[in-house]
């Protein structure tokens, strides 16, 4: 057994900062458009695609970028993107008019979609065993604090910027960030690819992005009125995955590496369950944070600072329960998962009764505890479900798999960014105004959707469970 790579710890802290760096960009940027807008001008056609066109091209690229990353080497995947993460940036906070924004916004998420798998596939590439579980763990804090902590990140660089321009320092901070990233990166990462030049899937690339394309456009243009006008592209997208599906069989059939070994699905245990549950439970986690926005800074009249303040618990807990989840879940597995998502629909679900029922003047304090639970429950989600769903994928295909699962949870966050706000603005006119009970109702659907992941996760569980028994009960041949 080949020794591990002394300099494996190091280099995973590089690779996830600069993670962090590219999952942060996807939320943070959310508190600083009132300021684009006053800045440049925008339209507000434009400023939507400067949230949404990130999200749409990250997660176009995970699974293409994921296969690259598999076939030529991760090391080289994962530079080349963050060059381009670092020059996008640069080109965004300088952007002398939307357009120009709009482009370099579009050219980041498809680096930060190129940057993300490597993250996953890098962990199953240097570490194993116990350790592998400890290195997704931090990663999957990464994700996690990456996600909550982005309008409290946004709202500190605008309130030590200030001025009409303060919003450019959004970007800019990325660069020296991403620079010192890049070099430490080229003497950490481990070289060494494929060491051939392999079949790249076009056909799939094509068919799978535009199946991705297809789920994604409707949501990211809901403001502009998307669901209703492209609605259209659901039953495309479904076509196109089925479509997908069939080409990547045959794929395999010819003996040639697919863009996405569907063996994954079928074959690798826990893959499947943890995908749907990856899925369903970031449609409701990523959409929780623009109704909170929403509450505290149209209902009760915060501050970006104030508002980021009064979710900060929730990061706070899926900080320091994401890293001893990394130890736990080579003891505990998926009831780790269970025990977690359990405290996630408890805490959303007090907290939305609590929002619910408190005096504005008391809303944000008064949820500290619950929502210190939920996030405590959160950093057993994300990183234990990610250590369990690729235990099993072979390092070959780390990326292409660590990518498709990123994919899931970029369409479901896109599903709940959508869905979750627009249930928001639904309740708020139908009850005359009142912010409690938008928020209230809303936030009760999340809790909701984090029990329908918590039923897949007992499943998965329950699953793992029989497989143990049944091996057990096998007598041993002599």
């Amino acid at each position: 057994m080949p020794e591990p790579d002394p300099r494996r710890w190091k280099a995973l802290s590089v690779t996830l900062t600069a993670g962090f760096m590219s999952l942060l960009d996807v939320s943070i940027v959310s508190v600083a458009l009132p300021s684009m807008q006053q800045g440049l001008g925008t339209s507000p056609a434009e400023i939507q695609w400067v949230v949404s066109g990130y999200a749409l091209t990250f997660g176009l690229a995970l699974v293409p970028a994921g296969r690259l990353g598999d076939a030529i080497g991760r090391r080289t995947m994962f530079l080349g993107a963050l060059s381009l993460f670092v020059l996008c940036s640069a080109a965004a906070g300088a952007a002398p008019n939307p357009t120009l924004l709009v482009i370099a916004r579009l050219a980041q998420g498809l680096a930060a979609g190129a940057l993300a798998p490597q993250n996953s596939g890098l962990i199953q590439q240097l570490f194993s065993g116990a350790e592998r579980g400890r290195a997704f763990g931090f990663f999957g804090a990464t994700v996690g604090i990456s996600t909550a902590v982005g309008p409290l990140t946004g709202g500190l660089i605008l309130a030590l910027a200030g001025g009409p321009d303060g919003w450019r320092w959004i970007f800019f901070v990325n660069v020296p960030i991403g620079v010192l990233a890049l070099v430490l990166a080229a003497r950490l990462l481990p070289r060494g690819g494929s060491g051939r030049h392999e079949h790249m899937d076009l056909v799939g690339v094509a068919l799978l992005g535009g199946a991705v394309l297809a789920a994604l456009l409707p949501l990211v243009l809901a403001e502009a009125g998307g669901l209703g006008q492209l609605w259209w592209l659901f039953p495309v997208a479904a076509v196109l995955a089925a479509v997908f599906v069939v080409w990547e069989r045959r794929v395999i059939a010819r003996g040639r590496p697919p863009l996405l070994n569907i063996a994954l699905l079928t074959g690798t245990p826990g893959y499947a369950t943890g995908l749907a549950l990856g899925s369903v439970y970031f449609v409701g986690f990523s959409g929780i944070w623009l109704v909170f926005a929403l509450y505290f800074q149209n209902g009760l009249g915060y501050t970006p600072l104030q508002s980021g303040l009064a979710v900060t618990p929730f990061a706070l807990g899926s900080a320091v329960s994401s890293v001893i989840g990394g130890r736990l879940v080579e003891r505990w597995g998926r009831r780790l998962t269970v025990v977690g998502l359990s405290m996630v629909v408890a805490g959303l679900a007090t907290t939305a009764l609590v929002l619910w029922l408190a005096p504005a003047a008391v809303a944000g304090i008064a949820i500290t505890l619950p929502m210190l639970a939920a996030g405590i429950g959160g950093g057993w989600v994300i990183s234990p479900n990610t250590t369990m769903t690729l235990r099993c994928v072979p390092v070959a295909m780390a990326g292409s798999a660590g990518g498709a699962l990123q994919t899931g949870q970029r369409i479901g966050a896109a599903f709940g960014g959508a869905g979750l706000a627009g249930l928001f603005y639904v309740v708020l006119g139908a009850t005359g105004g009142s912010y409690p009970d938008a928020v209230g109702v809303t936030l009760a659907v999340a809790a909701g959707l984090g029990t329908a992941a918590l039923a897949i996760g007992v499943y998965d569980w329950r699953s793992d469970r029989r497989a143990v028994d049944a091996a057990v009960a096998v007598p041993a041949v002599d």
